[in-house]
């Protein structure tokens, strides 16, 4: 689609149509285009690690938990450094963050692809989830800022942006390693990040950020609603990161060599990103409450599903799959407005950002230590369990958004 192109009516949260958000121009269309190569390279970055897991597993003899540590020194960094790294960037330019992020990541890859061992991995890990951390407080203020007052519909340009990233690289890598061992592979995705980088350099806005205006005040029940809003979108992404955490070997146990496995990755993360308008579709006619009730219970029994069918039923599961359990998040996204602490959205999507990300590198530990202790199934079956755990808690949501 064209970023400049007029877009249809956009259903809101409640129901609500929206006006059209106009054509863009030229300043604001490279702001959400610098925004979402970023995003598409940081994202592809998260969840390109996946098809190395049981590489490293049987390089390094690493147990499921052991295997969950070293993936959380990536994720949890990333989640861990989103609000000390938004305040430490916060008087530099949008174009300066997001080429510096992206220049730190891809220098974290350099370190892993480098021949320094177990340690110069973890190492690495940890350096190129910082630079992440960088980006996603920043590029959400960008496109919110750029296309304020109406950023909805380019924010979700911009995490669908996001999702093209996790389809593509985890693709891209489990293609290659058959033919290259996974340093050098680690090593191009390295050099695609520089590459990014310096693109970024034209792309993005050389203007300082302008502050967004306060927003009205919210009290205690607001706040009570984002602490709400906040632990269901942990458990959905702990849900969604545990059962990535054992997908390849679900797929290797029935046969699937490495390019099967960067194929059932790409199924997920394509029907992930069909999910931002299936939930849009589900928000308009169930609500908030009635749309993420229906794709957690879905994601449960989908999960569940996945354990027990043949590799090829499994692979054409897999998109149905990827639209629950990454659907709900664009509906819980796109609510933290509303239930803003004070009204100031910024500082909601920082914290937001790091109740999540923090639970998608910690949950994965626990998964692990389960699989550990009993076995895979055991392991899956508690993601699918954190998944139906939500449809009681989300219930609570519904007084807070009608305040």
């Amino acid at each position: 689609m064209r970023l400049g192109a007029r877009l249809p009516h956009i259903t809101g949260l409640h129901g609500h149509r929206t006006t059209r958000l106009p054509a863009a121009p030229p300043s604001k269309r490279r702001s959400l285009i610098a925004a979402c190569l970023a995003h598409a390279l940081h994202d592809g970055y998260t969840d390109g690690l996946y098809p190395f897991l049981p590489i490293w597993q049987t390089q390094f003899g690493l147990s499921y938990a052991g295997l969950a540590v070293v993936r959380a020194l990536y994720y949890g960094t990333m989640g861990g450094l989103q609000l000390p790294g938004a305040k430490l960037v916060q008087g530099l330019s949008p174009r300066t963050t997001l080429v510096l992020s992206t220049v730190i990541a891809a220098a974290g890859f350099v370190l892993m692809a480098a021949p320094l061992g177990f340690a110069g991995l973890c190492v690495g890990l940890v350096l190129a989830g910082a630079g992440s951390s960088l980006q996603h407080p920043r590029g959400s203020l960008l496109v919110t800022e750029a296309y304020a007052p109406a950023a909805r519909g380019a924010l979700g340009v911009y995490n669908f942006a996001g999702d093209l990233g996790k389809a593509t690289l985890p693709a891209l890598a489990a293609l290659l390693l058959p033919i290259l061992a996974w340093r050098p592979v680690i090593g191009f995705m390295a050099l695609l990040g520089l590459g990014v980088g310096c693109a970024l350099l034209a792309l993005a806005p050389r203007a300082e950020s302008i502050p967004p205006s306060p927003g009205s005040s919210r009290g205690e029940p607001a706040r009570s609603g984002f602490t709400l809003l906040m632990t269901i979108g942990a458990f959905d992404t702990a849900t969604r990161m545990g059962y990535l955490l054992f997908l390849p070997f679900l797929i290797h146990a029935r046969g699937g060599a490495s390019p099967i496995i960067g194929l059932g990755l790409a199924l997920l993360f394509i029907g992930g990103a069909l999910g931002k308008a299936t939930c849009s579709w589900l928000g308009a006619r169930l609500g908030v409450v009635g749309s993420v009730i229906a794709t957690e219970a879905a994601t449960a029994l989908l999960i569940v599903a996945t354990l027990y069918l043949p590799l090829t039923p499994m692979l054409v599961m897999l998109p149905f799959l990827g639209v629950a359990l990454n659907g709900t998040s664009s509906v819980l996204y796109g609510t933290v407005p509303e239930l803003a602490p004070s009204g100031d959205a910024g500082r909601a999507f920082a914290l937001f950002y790091t109740g999540v990300i923090g639970a998608g590198g910690l949950a994965p530990i626990a998964y692990g230590a389960i699989a550990d202790h009993s076995n895979q199934t055991i392991g899956v079956l508690a993601a699918a369990a954190t998944a139906a755990l939500i449809v009681p808690m989300v219930l609570g949501l519904r007084q807070a958004l009608k305040r």
